[in-house]
This record gives C-alpha cells, sequence and structure tokens, in this order.
C-alpha cells in the first residue's frame, strides 16, 4: 500500500472534515501505513454551517468558511420560523407557520422527510437530545398585539387562547404530549437537567416552568412589575441564571436557578433575542427597535459594546470558534457578520427573503440553540 504523504495527505483529510461537516458526521482521522494518527491543522477542518430560517421562504445553508451560500434547502408551503438541529447534525427541526407543522429535513439530500403535525401557528423551536420542543398559538389573529401604545408591526399574534409547546419524539417522529402554557407562548428554555421547560408568555406577561414529562405548570413568574411581555429567555453555561427580554418593558430580567428575580438590567428598545457566550463572560441582547445588538457583562450586566445593525434583526448564533456572531435582520434582508473582537459588523450577506432565525453546525451559542 502506498503511504499518502504531503499535499496527498493534506488533501484527504480537509475533504474528510468538510465531508464530516456536510453529513453530521465526525472526520475520521486517517492513520499513516507505519505511524500514530495525523491530526489535521486549524486550516484543513471547515468551521462548518449556518442555516438561516426565512418566514417567506425556506432554508438557507451558509458556508462559514467563505460566509457564501452553500444551499437553499425548500419547505414544504412557506413561513419557516423556529429551526433546530439534531444532536448528531444530520437533520434540521423546522417550524413552518402556514402549514401547521413541524418538518424533519435531512441536511445530506436537502429533502423534507417527515411531517409532523403540531397545530396553528407553530414559531419556536428547542432540541434537547431525542426530544423537539415547538411552541404553537391557536389564537393567532393575523392582528398587532393588543398592548395598547405598545404596537408592534411585526407581531402578529392573538392573546386569548393559551399557546401550547408540543413535546415531540424525533426517533419515533411523533408528538407525545401538548403542554399548555400562557397565551402567546414565545422562547423555551430548557432546564440543566432536561426535566423542564421555561417559557415566556407574551401576551399575560408570565415566565412559567412545567415538568417535561406531565406537562404539568410547577412555578409562574409574573413580570408585570418589572416589564412586560417577555419573550426571549436562556440559561447561563453554569445553570445558575435565567435571563429573560421583556420586549415593552425595554429591559433584561435576571433570574436565579429558581426563577426568583433579582433585578433587572435597561436595554435598547424592544428586546428579543437573548444569549450568553460559551464562558458565560457575556450576555448578548438584540434590541430590535433601537436596531442594535448589545453586550452585557454577564456578572455585572454593565455595558461592554453596542453594534448598530439593521431593521427587525431578532435572533442570533455564534458561529462554533465565537470568532463572530451572525445576526439575522428581516425587514433589512440581510444577515450580518460581527467580528466578536472589535463588536464590529465585518459582512452584510444579502437573504431572498425575510430572514427569522439562524443556528450552526456544531452546534453554537445563540438565541435559538445552544450546546
Amino acid at each position: 500500500m502506498r503511504r499518502m504523504t504531503g499535499p496527498v495527505l493534506r488533501l484527504s483529510l480537509a475533504a474528510m472534515a468538510c465531508l464530516a461537516m456536510m453529513t453530521g458526521g465526525q472526520a475520521r482521522v486517517p492513520m499513516a501505513a507505519d505511524g500514530p494518527a495525523v491530526a489535521p491543522t486549524a486550516a484543513e477542518v471547515s468551521r462548518g454551517l449556518a442555516y438561516v430560517s426565512h418566514q417567506d421562504g425556506g432554508i438557507t445553508v451558509l458556508d462559514l468558511d467563505t460566509f457564501q451560500t452553500r444551499a437553499e434547502i425548500p419547505v414544504e408551503g412557506q413561513g419557516a420560523r423556529g429551526i433546530g438541529i439534531t444532536a448528531d447534525g444530520r437533520q434540521l427541526v423546522v417550524a413552518v407557520r402556514e402549514t401547521g407543522d413541524v418538518q424533519i429535513i435531512d441536511i445530506a439530500s436537502k429533502m423534507v422527510v417527515q411531517r409532523i403535525h403540531v397545530g396553528k401557528n407553530p414559531e419556536f423551536v428547542r432540541v434537547r437530545g431525542d426530544l423537539a420542543f415547538v411552541s404553537y398559538e391557536p389564537s393567532s389573529t393575523g392582528k398587532p398585539p393588543k398592548a395598547g401604545a405598545h404596537d408592534s408591526k411585526d407581531d402578529d399574534d392573538g392573546d386569548d387562547e393559551p399557546a401550547r409547546v408540543a413535546v415531540i419524539d424525533l426517533k419515533q417522529r411523533k408528538v407525545l404530549r401538548h403542554i399548555v402554557c400562557g397565551p402567546e407562548t414565545e422562547g423555551i428554555e430548557i432546564t440543566p437537567d432536561g426535566r423542564r421547560i421555561v417559557v415566556t408568555n407574551e401576551a399575560d406577561h408570565t415566565l412559567t416552568m412545567h415538568d417535561v414529562r406531565t406537562g404539568k405548570r410547577l412555578k409562574t413568574v409574573d413580570t408585570k412589575r418589572h416589564g412586560v411581555r417577555p419573550r426571549g429567555i436562556k440559561v447561563s453555561p453554569d445553570g445558575e441564571t435565567y435571563v429573560a427580554t421583556l420586549e415593552f418593558g425595554n429591559k433584561l430580567l435576571v433570574l436565579d436557578r429558581n426563577l426568583k428575580p433579582l433585578r433587572t438590567v435597561d436595554t435598547g428598545a424592544s428586546p428579543y433575542g437573548v444569549a450568553f457566550d460559551r464562558t458565560g463572560k457575556h450576555v448578548l441582547v438584540a434590541a430590535a427597535r433601537d436596531q442594535k445588538l448589545q453586550v452585557f457583562d454577564a456578572r455585572s450586566f454593565d455595558k461592554v459594546a453596542e453594534v448598530p445593525v439593521g431593521e427587525r434583526c431578532w435572533h442570533f448564533s455564534f458561529t462554533p470558534d465565537e470568532r463572530q456572531v451572525l445576526l439575522t435582520c428581516g425587514r433589512s434582508k440581510e444577515t450580518l457578520v460581527i467580528d466578536t473582537a472589535s463588536w464590529q459588523v465585518t459582512q452584510k450577506l444579502p437573504t431572498q427573503g425575510m430572514s427569522w432565525g439562524v443556528l450552526t453546525w456544531p452546534k453554537a451559542m445563540g438565541s435559538l440553540d445552544q450546546p
């Protein structure tokens, strides 16, 4: 057998790494004929892929080495909003508003392989292990929220019937149960032990905690004294702190591990997407109406940086190496690339439609996903 050396070996390693990223698997490092495994260099390993959902279309696949479009993946119907990815990186889990279902997309073939009906107006998706959690809102009216002076042309959900979270078994590809939440359930977070979920309920200004197995409501936190219309929610990497954005309060609500409110932090207008970085050092908030991505110290909550962005920038994700943040700006029809060393926008990637959310593979911290 001829031994691979020099450029031939390097090309083989790079090709295998890229193949692994495309298929969601792990690249196997080849063995030299008479020596140990040869580790690929940093330049030979792909940085991964990003997936951007469009609420008037499907999914755009971005190459994180070049930030060029790798592919466009259609969904059946329109209204791709919430998006998740399975633990092996092989399938996307997409909430499609028009059809009222969750669509499972095989990444390698770029085909919808399963449609799972959940209910009217599915929106937010979180994946953990073999389970997917999907919020849907049966009372959607197509009208702005009933919030008095707090009007929002970007929000078209109703306030009457409680929303629900469908718990989907991704192996069996079926809904296991429906958890009844509050009106207009928006964000979903999973407790570190995986046994409970915490959701934000916009219309009645509450956070609620539910048992995953039974659906029972375990706790309710009224946010009105701190701010109204909670939207995004995230738990810190160490599991000790939750943060929730209060859209019409222009606040970030900080809570302990038991959901006891600790303090509020002033943000720009209409904060929505929120995420910690991997170390838990920083908290990022997308202040949509102020068109800013704000960076806060996660201990003091002092503002560290503020990045001017586009219109209706709701969701974002770090790249897996945390060198950049990708921010989707729906009404600007672009995805922004933000350098995390300088907190400057370095690229503006035009999109074909109104982008909604973004996540990456390998998984990274973000307003939708979390490793």
